[in-house]
């Protein structure tokens, strides 16, 4: 029934041969895959996968039936020699697919260095959108800040184990305006609440088992992480997108004055835009007030 429906709504759309499709698979829940990759899994005469087994029975959920010799094992630490055998049926026009154990290849999943060989070699990369943990806690979230000093997010996927290094990271992530996206496991996720507790009031949103049965999305704020997870030993399982809000934007009296002497300093040095984002950089001000500070100033002087 899904692959008639797949081909009726897919099949008219031209699929080079010797392409690579970068294939979205779904991040839990089955009935998340696109038409379009079942189509192209049932058309494609390899499927490169990070676990063969996994993928072997992702396939068979869905009625397509491949030989073993169909599947190839391309992942983390044999990306770079695997690349190598993808190529070679590339090069005999077959069509490859590739599909990470599940969401989107290339992100925070094996495929991004399979991706750069094929493009490097001269051969076509297709993607084919569909799941992914991150625009779907995102989403959910509520977390990206219309505003220009705030808008869009940084993608940091997983800190540093060493609590050292995960402690700078995450000092240096306090400074950030944007919303920025964590990921982590289950086996650390009670080391980064710990770690990023010291944020203090910044609101966090825990994205974990997304699409499941037992998803949950909460946001508490960072000093309350500790306390959220102990209220609950259960919280603790699963994989888990994190949010780190944005940061309030200093917008004090203190900020701006900073502001405005570091632009004083830059202005006479740097063309207008340069020495506006500059002065936000080292004062945290918002970089639309000291634009229309600077402006103010210009035409003083004109």
């Amino acid at each position: 029934m899904a692959l008639g429906a797949a081909h009726a709504a897919a099949a008219a759309q031209h699929y080079p041969q010797g392409a690579l499709y970068v294939v979205a698979t779904p991040i839990g829940n089955l009935a998340d895959v696109t038409l379009r990759a079942l189509h192209v899994l049932q058309l494609a005469e390899r499927i490169a996968c990070e676990d063969t087994r996994h993928t072997q029975a992702l396939l068979r959920a869905y009625g397509i039936d491949k030989k073993p010799s169909q599947l190839l094992a391309v992942h983390e630490h044999n990306e770079a020699e695997a690349a190598q055998a993808v190529l070679a049926h590339l090069r005999e026009g077959e069509r490859v697919a590739y599909v990470s154990d599940a969401g989107t290849p290339g992100v925070s999943d094996p495929g991004a260095r399979l991706v750069a060989a094929v493009r490097a070699a001269g051969l076509r990369v297709l993607p084919l959108p569909g799941a992914s943990s991150v625009t779907t806690a995102l989403s959910a979230a509520g977390a990206v800040a219309p505003s220009a000093a705030q808008e869009g997010f940084v993608f940091a996927g997983f800190l540093p184990t060493k609590t050292s290094e995960r402690a700078a990271a995450v000092q240096q992530l306090a400074h950030e305006a944007r919303c920025v996206v964590l990921l982590e496991a289950p086996h650390r996720i009670l080391e980064l609440a710990q770690a990023l507790a010291p944020l203090g009031e910044r609101p966090v949103t825990l994205a974990r088992e997304l699409t499941k049965q037992f998803e949950e999305i909460a946001t508490v704020p960072a000093q309350g992480l500790p306390a959220w997870f102990a209220a609950a030993p259960e919280r603790a399982r699963g994989e888990f997108v994190v949010l780190l809000h944005p940061a309030a934007l200093a917008a004090s009296d203190a900020g701006m004055e900073a502001g405005q002497r570091a632009l004083r300093l830059l202005l006479p040095e740097l063309p207008l835009k340069t020495a506006v984002r500059l002065a936000a950089q080292l004062s945290g001000a918002p970089r639309n007030a000291l634009y229309a500070q600077a402006l103010e100033w210009k035409g003083t002087e004109d």
